[in-house]
């Protein structure tokens, strides 16, 4: 065995050992079973208001126009696709994007809370990504927090006069970290530290998500811009039939 074959092996065995040593692992899903059981109750009741809304909203528009169906297909997909793919980062964590601020933006927020219900029910059961008893968790802070200030700040940019692909940009990117935010929170609530409470938790949480978290929100904000770029060139009377394009100017 030459020289050079040794190092490789040596910083292959460091790097498996240094992965096989790192902290219980944190993800943007909050795993099966990590929550007490009644903070996955009051979580799961806490959406069912805006569940319902949803489903009222998400009727009404197909009620509307059914050509809308195929625009919200793919908001479903497109959330499940890029909410599956997780990056793991040396802090112990697993984070990912969420890809709730597109169908935010092109619908609403409580519409968006139906699929990523939907979505979540896949992941729990097919890919072991979050789970059931955290179900309530999970969608309150992917699909409910996150889709909601998504649309807030879109809206807010498209009253301040922002540029539509900046603005668009900012929701998506901001409703991407508003949801580590919340799971931070839900982690924290659940196990404060014993030291600073609850607080001292909330910064312990973030500190973990962070590292990965900030540039996928950066990066979920330049693909939702692209998507919606793609939409306004091959699919403009999908975006008219949901109302997106009437709502402002495509520039």
């Amino acid at each position: 065995m030459s020289k050079k074959q040794r190092k490789i092996i040596a910083a292959c065995t460091i790097l498996a050992f240094s992965l096989g040593i790192t902290s219980t692992a944190h993800a943007m899903h909050i795993m099966e079973g990590y929550l007490p059981v009644g903070f996955c109750i009051a979580w799961g009741v806490l959406c069912i208001p805006f569940l319902a809304a949803g489903s009222f909203s998400m009727r009404n528009k197909l009620q509307e126009n059914r050509r809308s169906l195929t625009i919200l297909a793919m908001c479903g997909a497109f959330i499940f696709v890029i909410s599956s793919l997780k990056i793991p980062s040396l802090t112990g964590s697993c984070s990912h994007m969420t890809g709730t601020g597109l169908g935010a933006i092109l619908f609403s927020p409580s519409a968006v809370s139906i699929l990523g219900l939907i979505v979540l029910i896949f992941q729990a059961v097919l890919l072991a990504h979050g789970g059931l008893t955290t179900l309530g968790a999970n969608t309150f802070s992917m699909a409910i927090a996150g889709p909601f200030l998504a649309f807030g700040v879109y809206k807010l940019c498209q009253k301040l006069k922002i540029n539509r692909k900046a603005g668009i940009f900012l929701a998506a990117m901001m409703g991407d970290l508003f949801t580590y935010c919340v799971t931070s929170v839900q982690l924290a609530m659940a196990y404060p530290s014993e030291s600073g409470g609850i607080a001292a938790s909330v910064v312990k949480f973030l500190g973990v998500f962070a590292p990965t978290q900030l540039p996928l929100a950066v990066s979920e904000g330049i693909l939702t811009v692209l998507i919606v770029i793609g939409l306004e060139t091959y699919a403009m009377p999908e975006l008219k039939s949901v109302g997106f394009i009437k709502e402002q100017e495509v520039r």
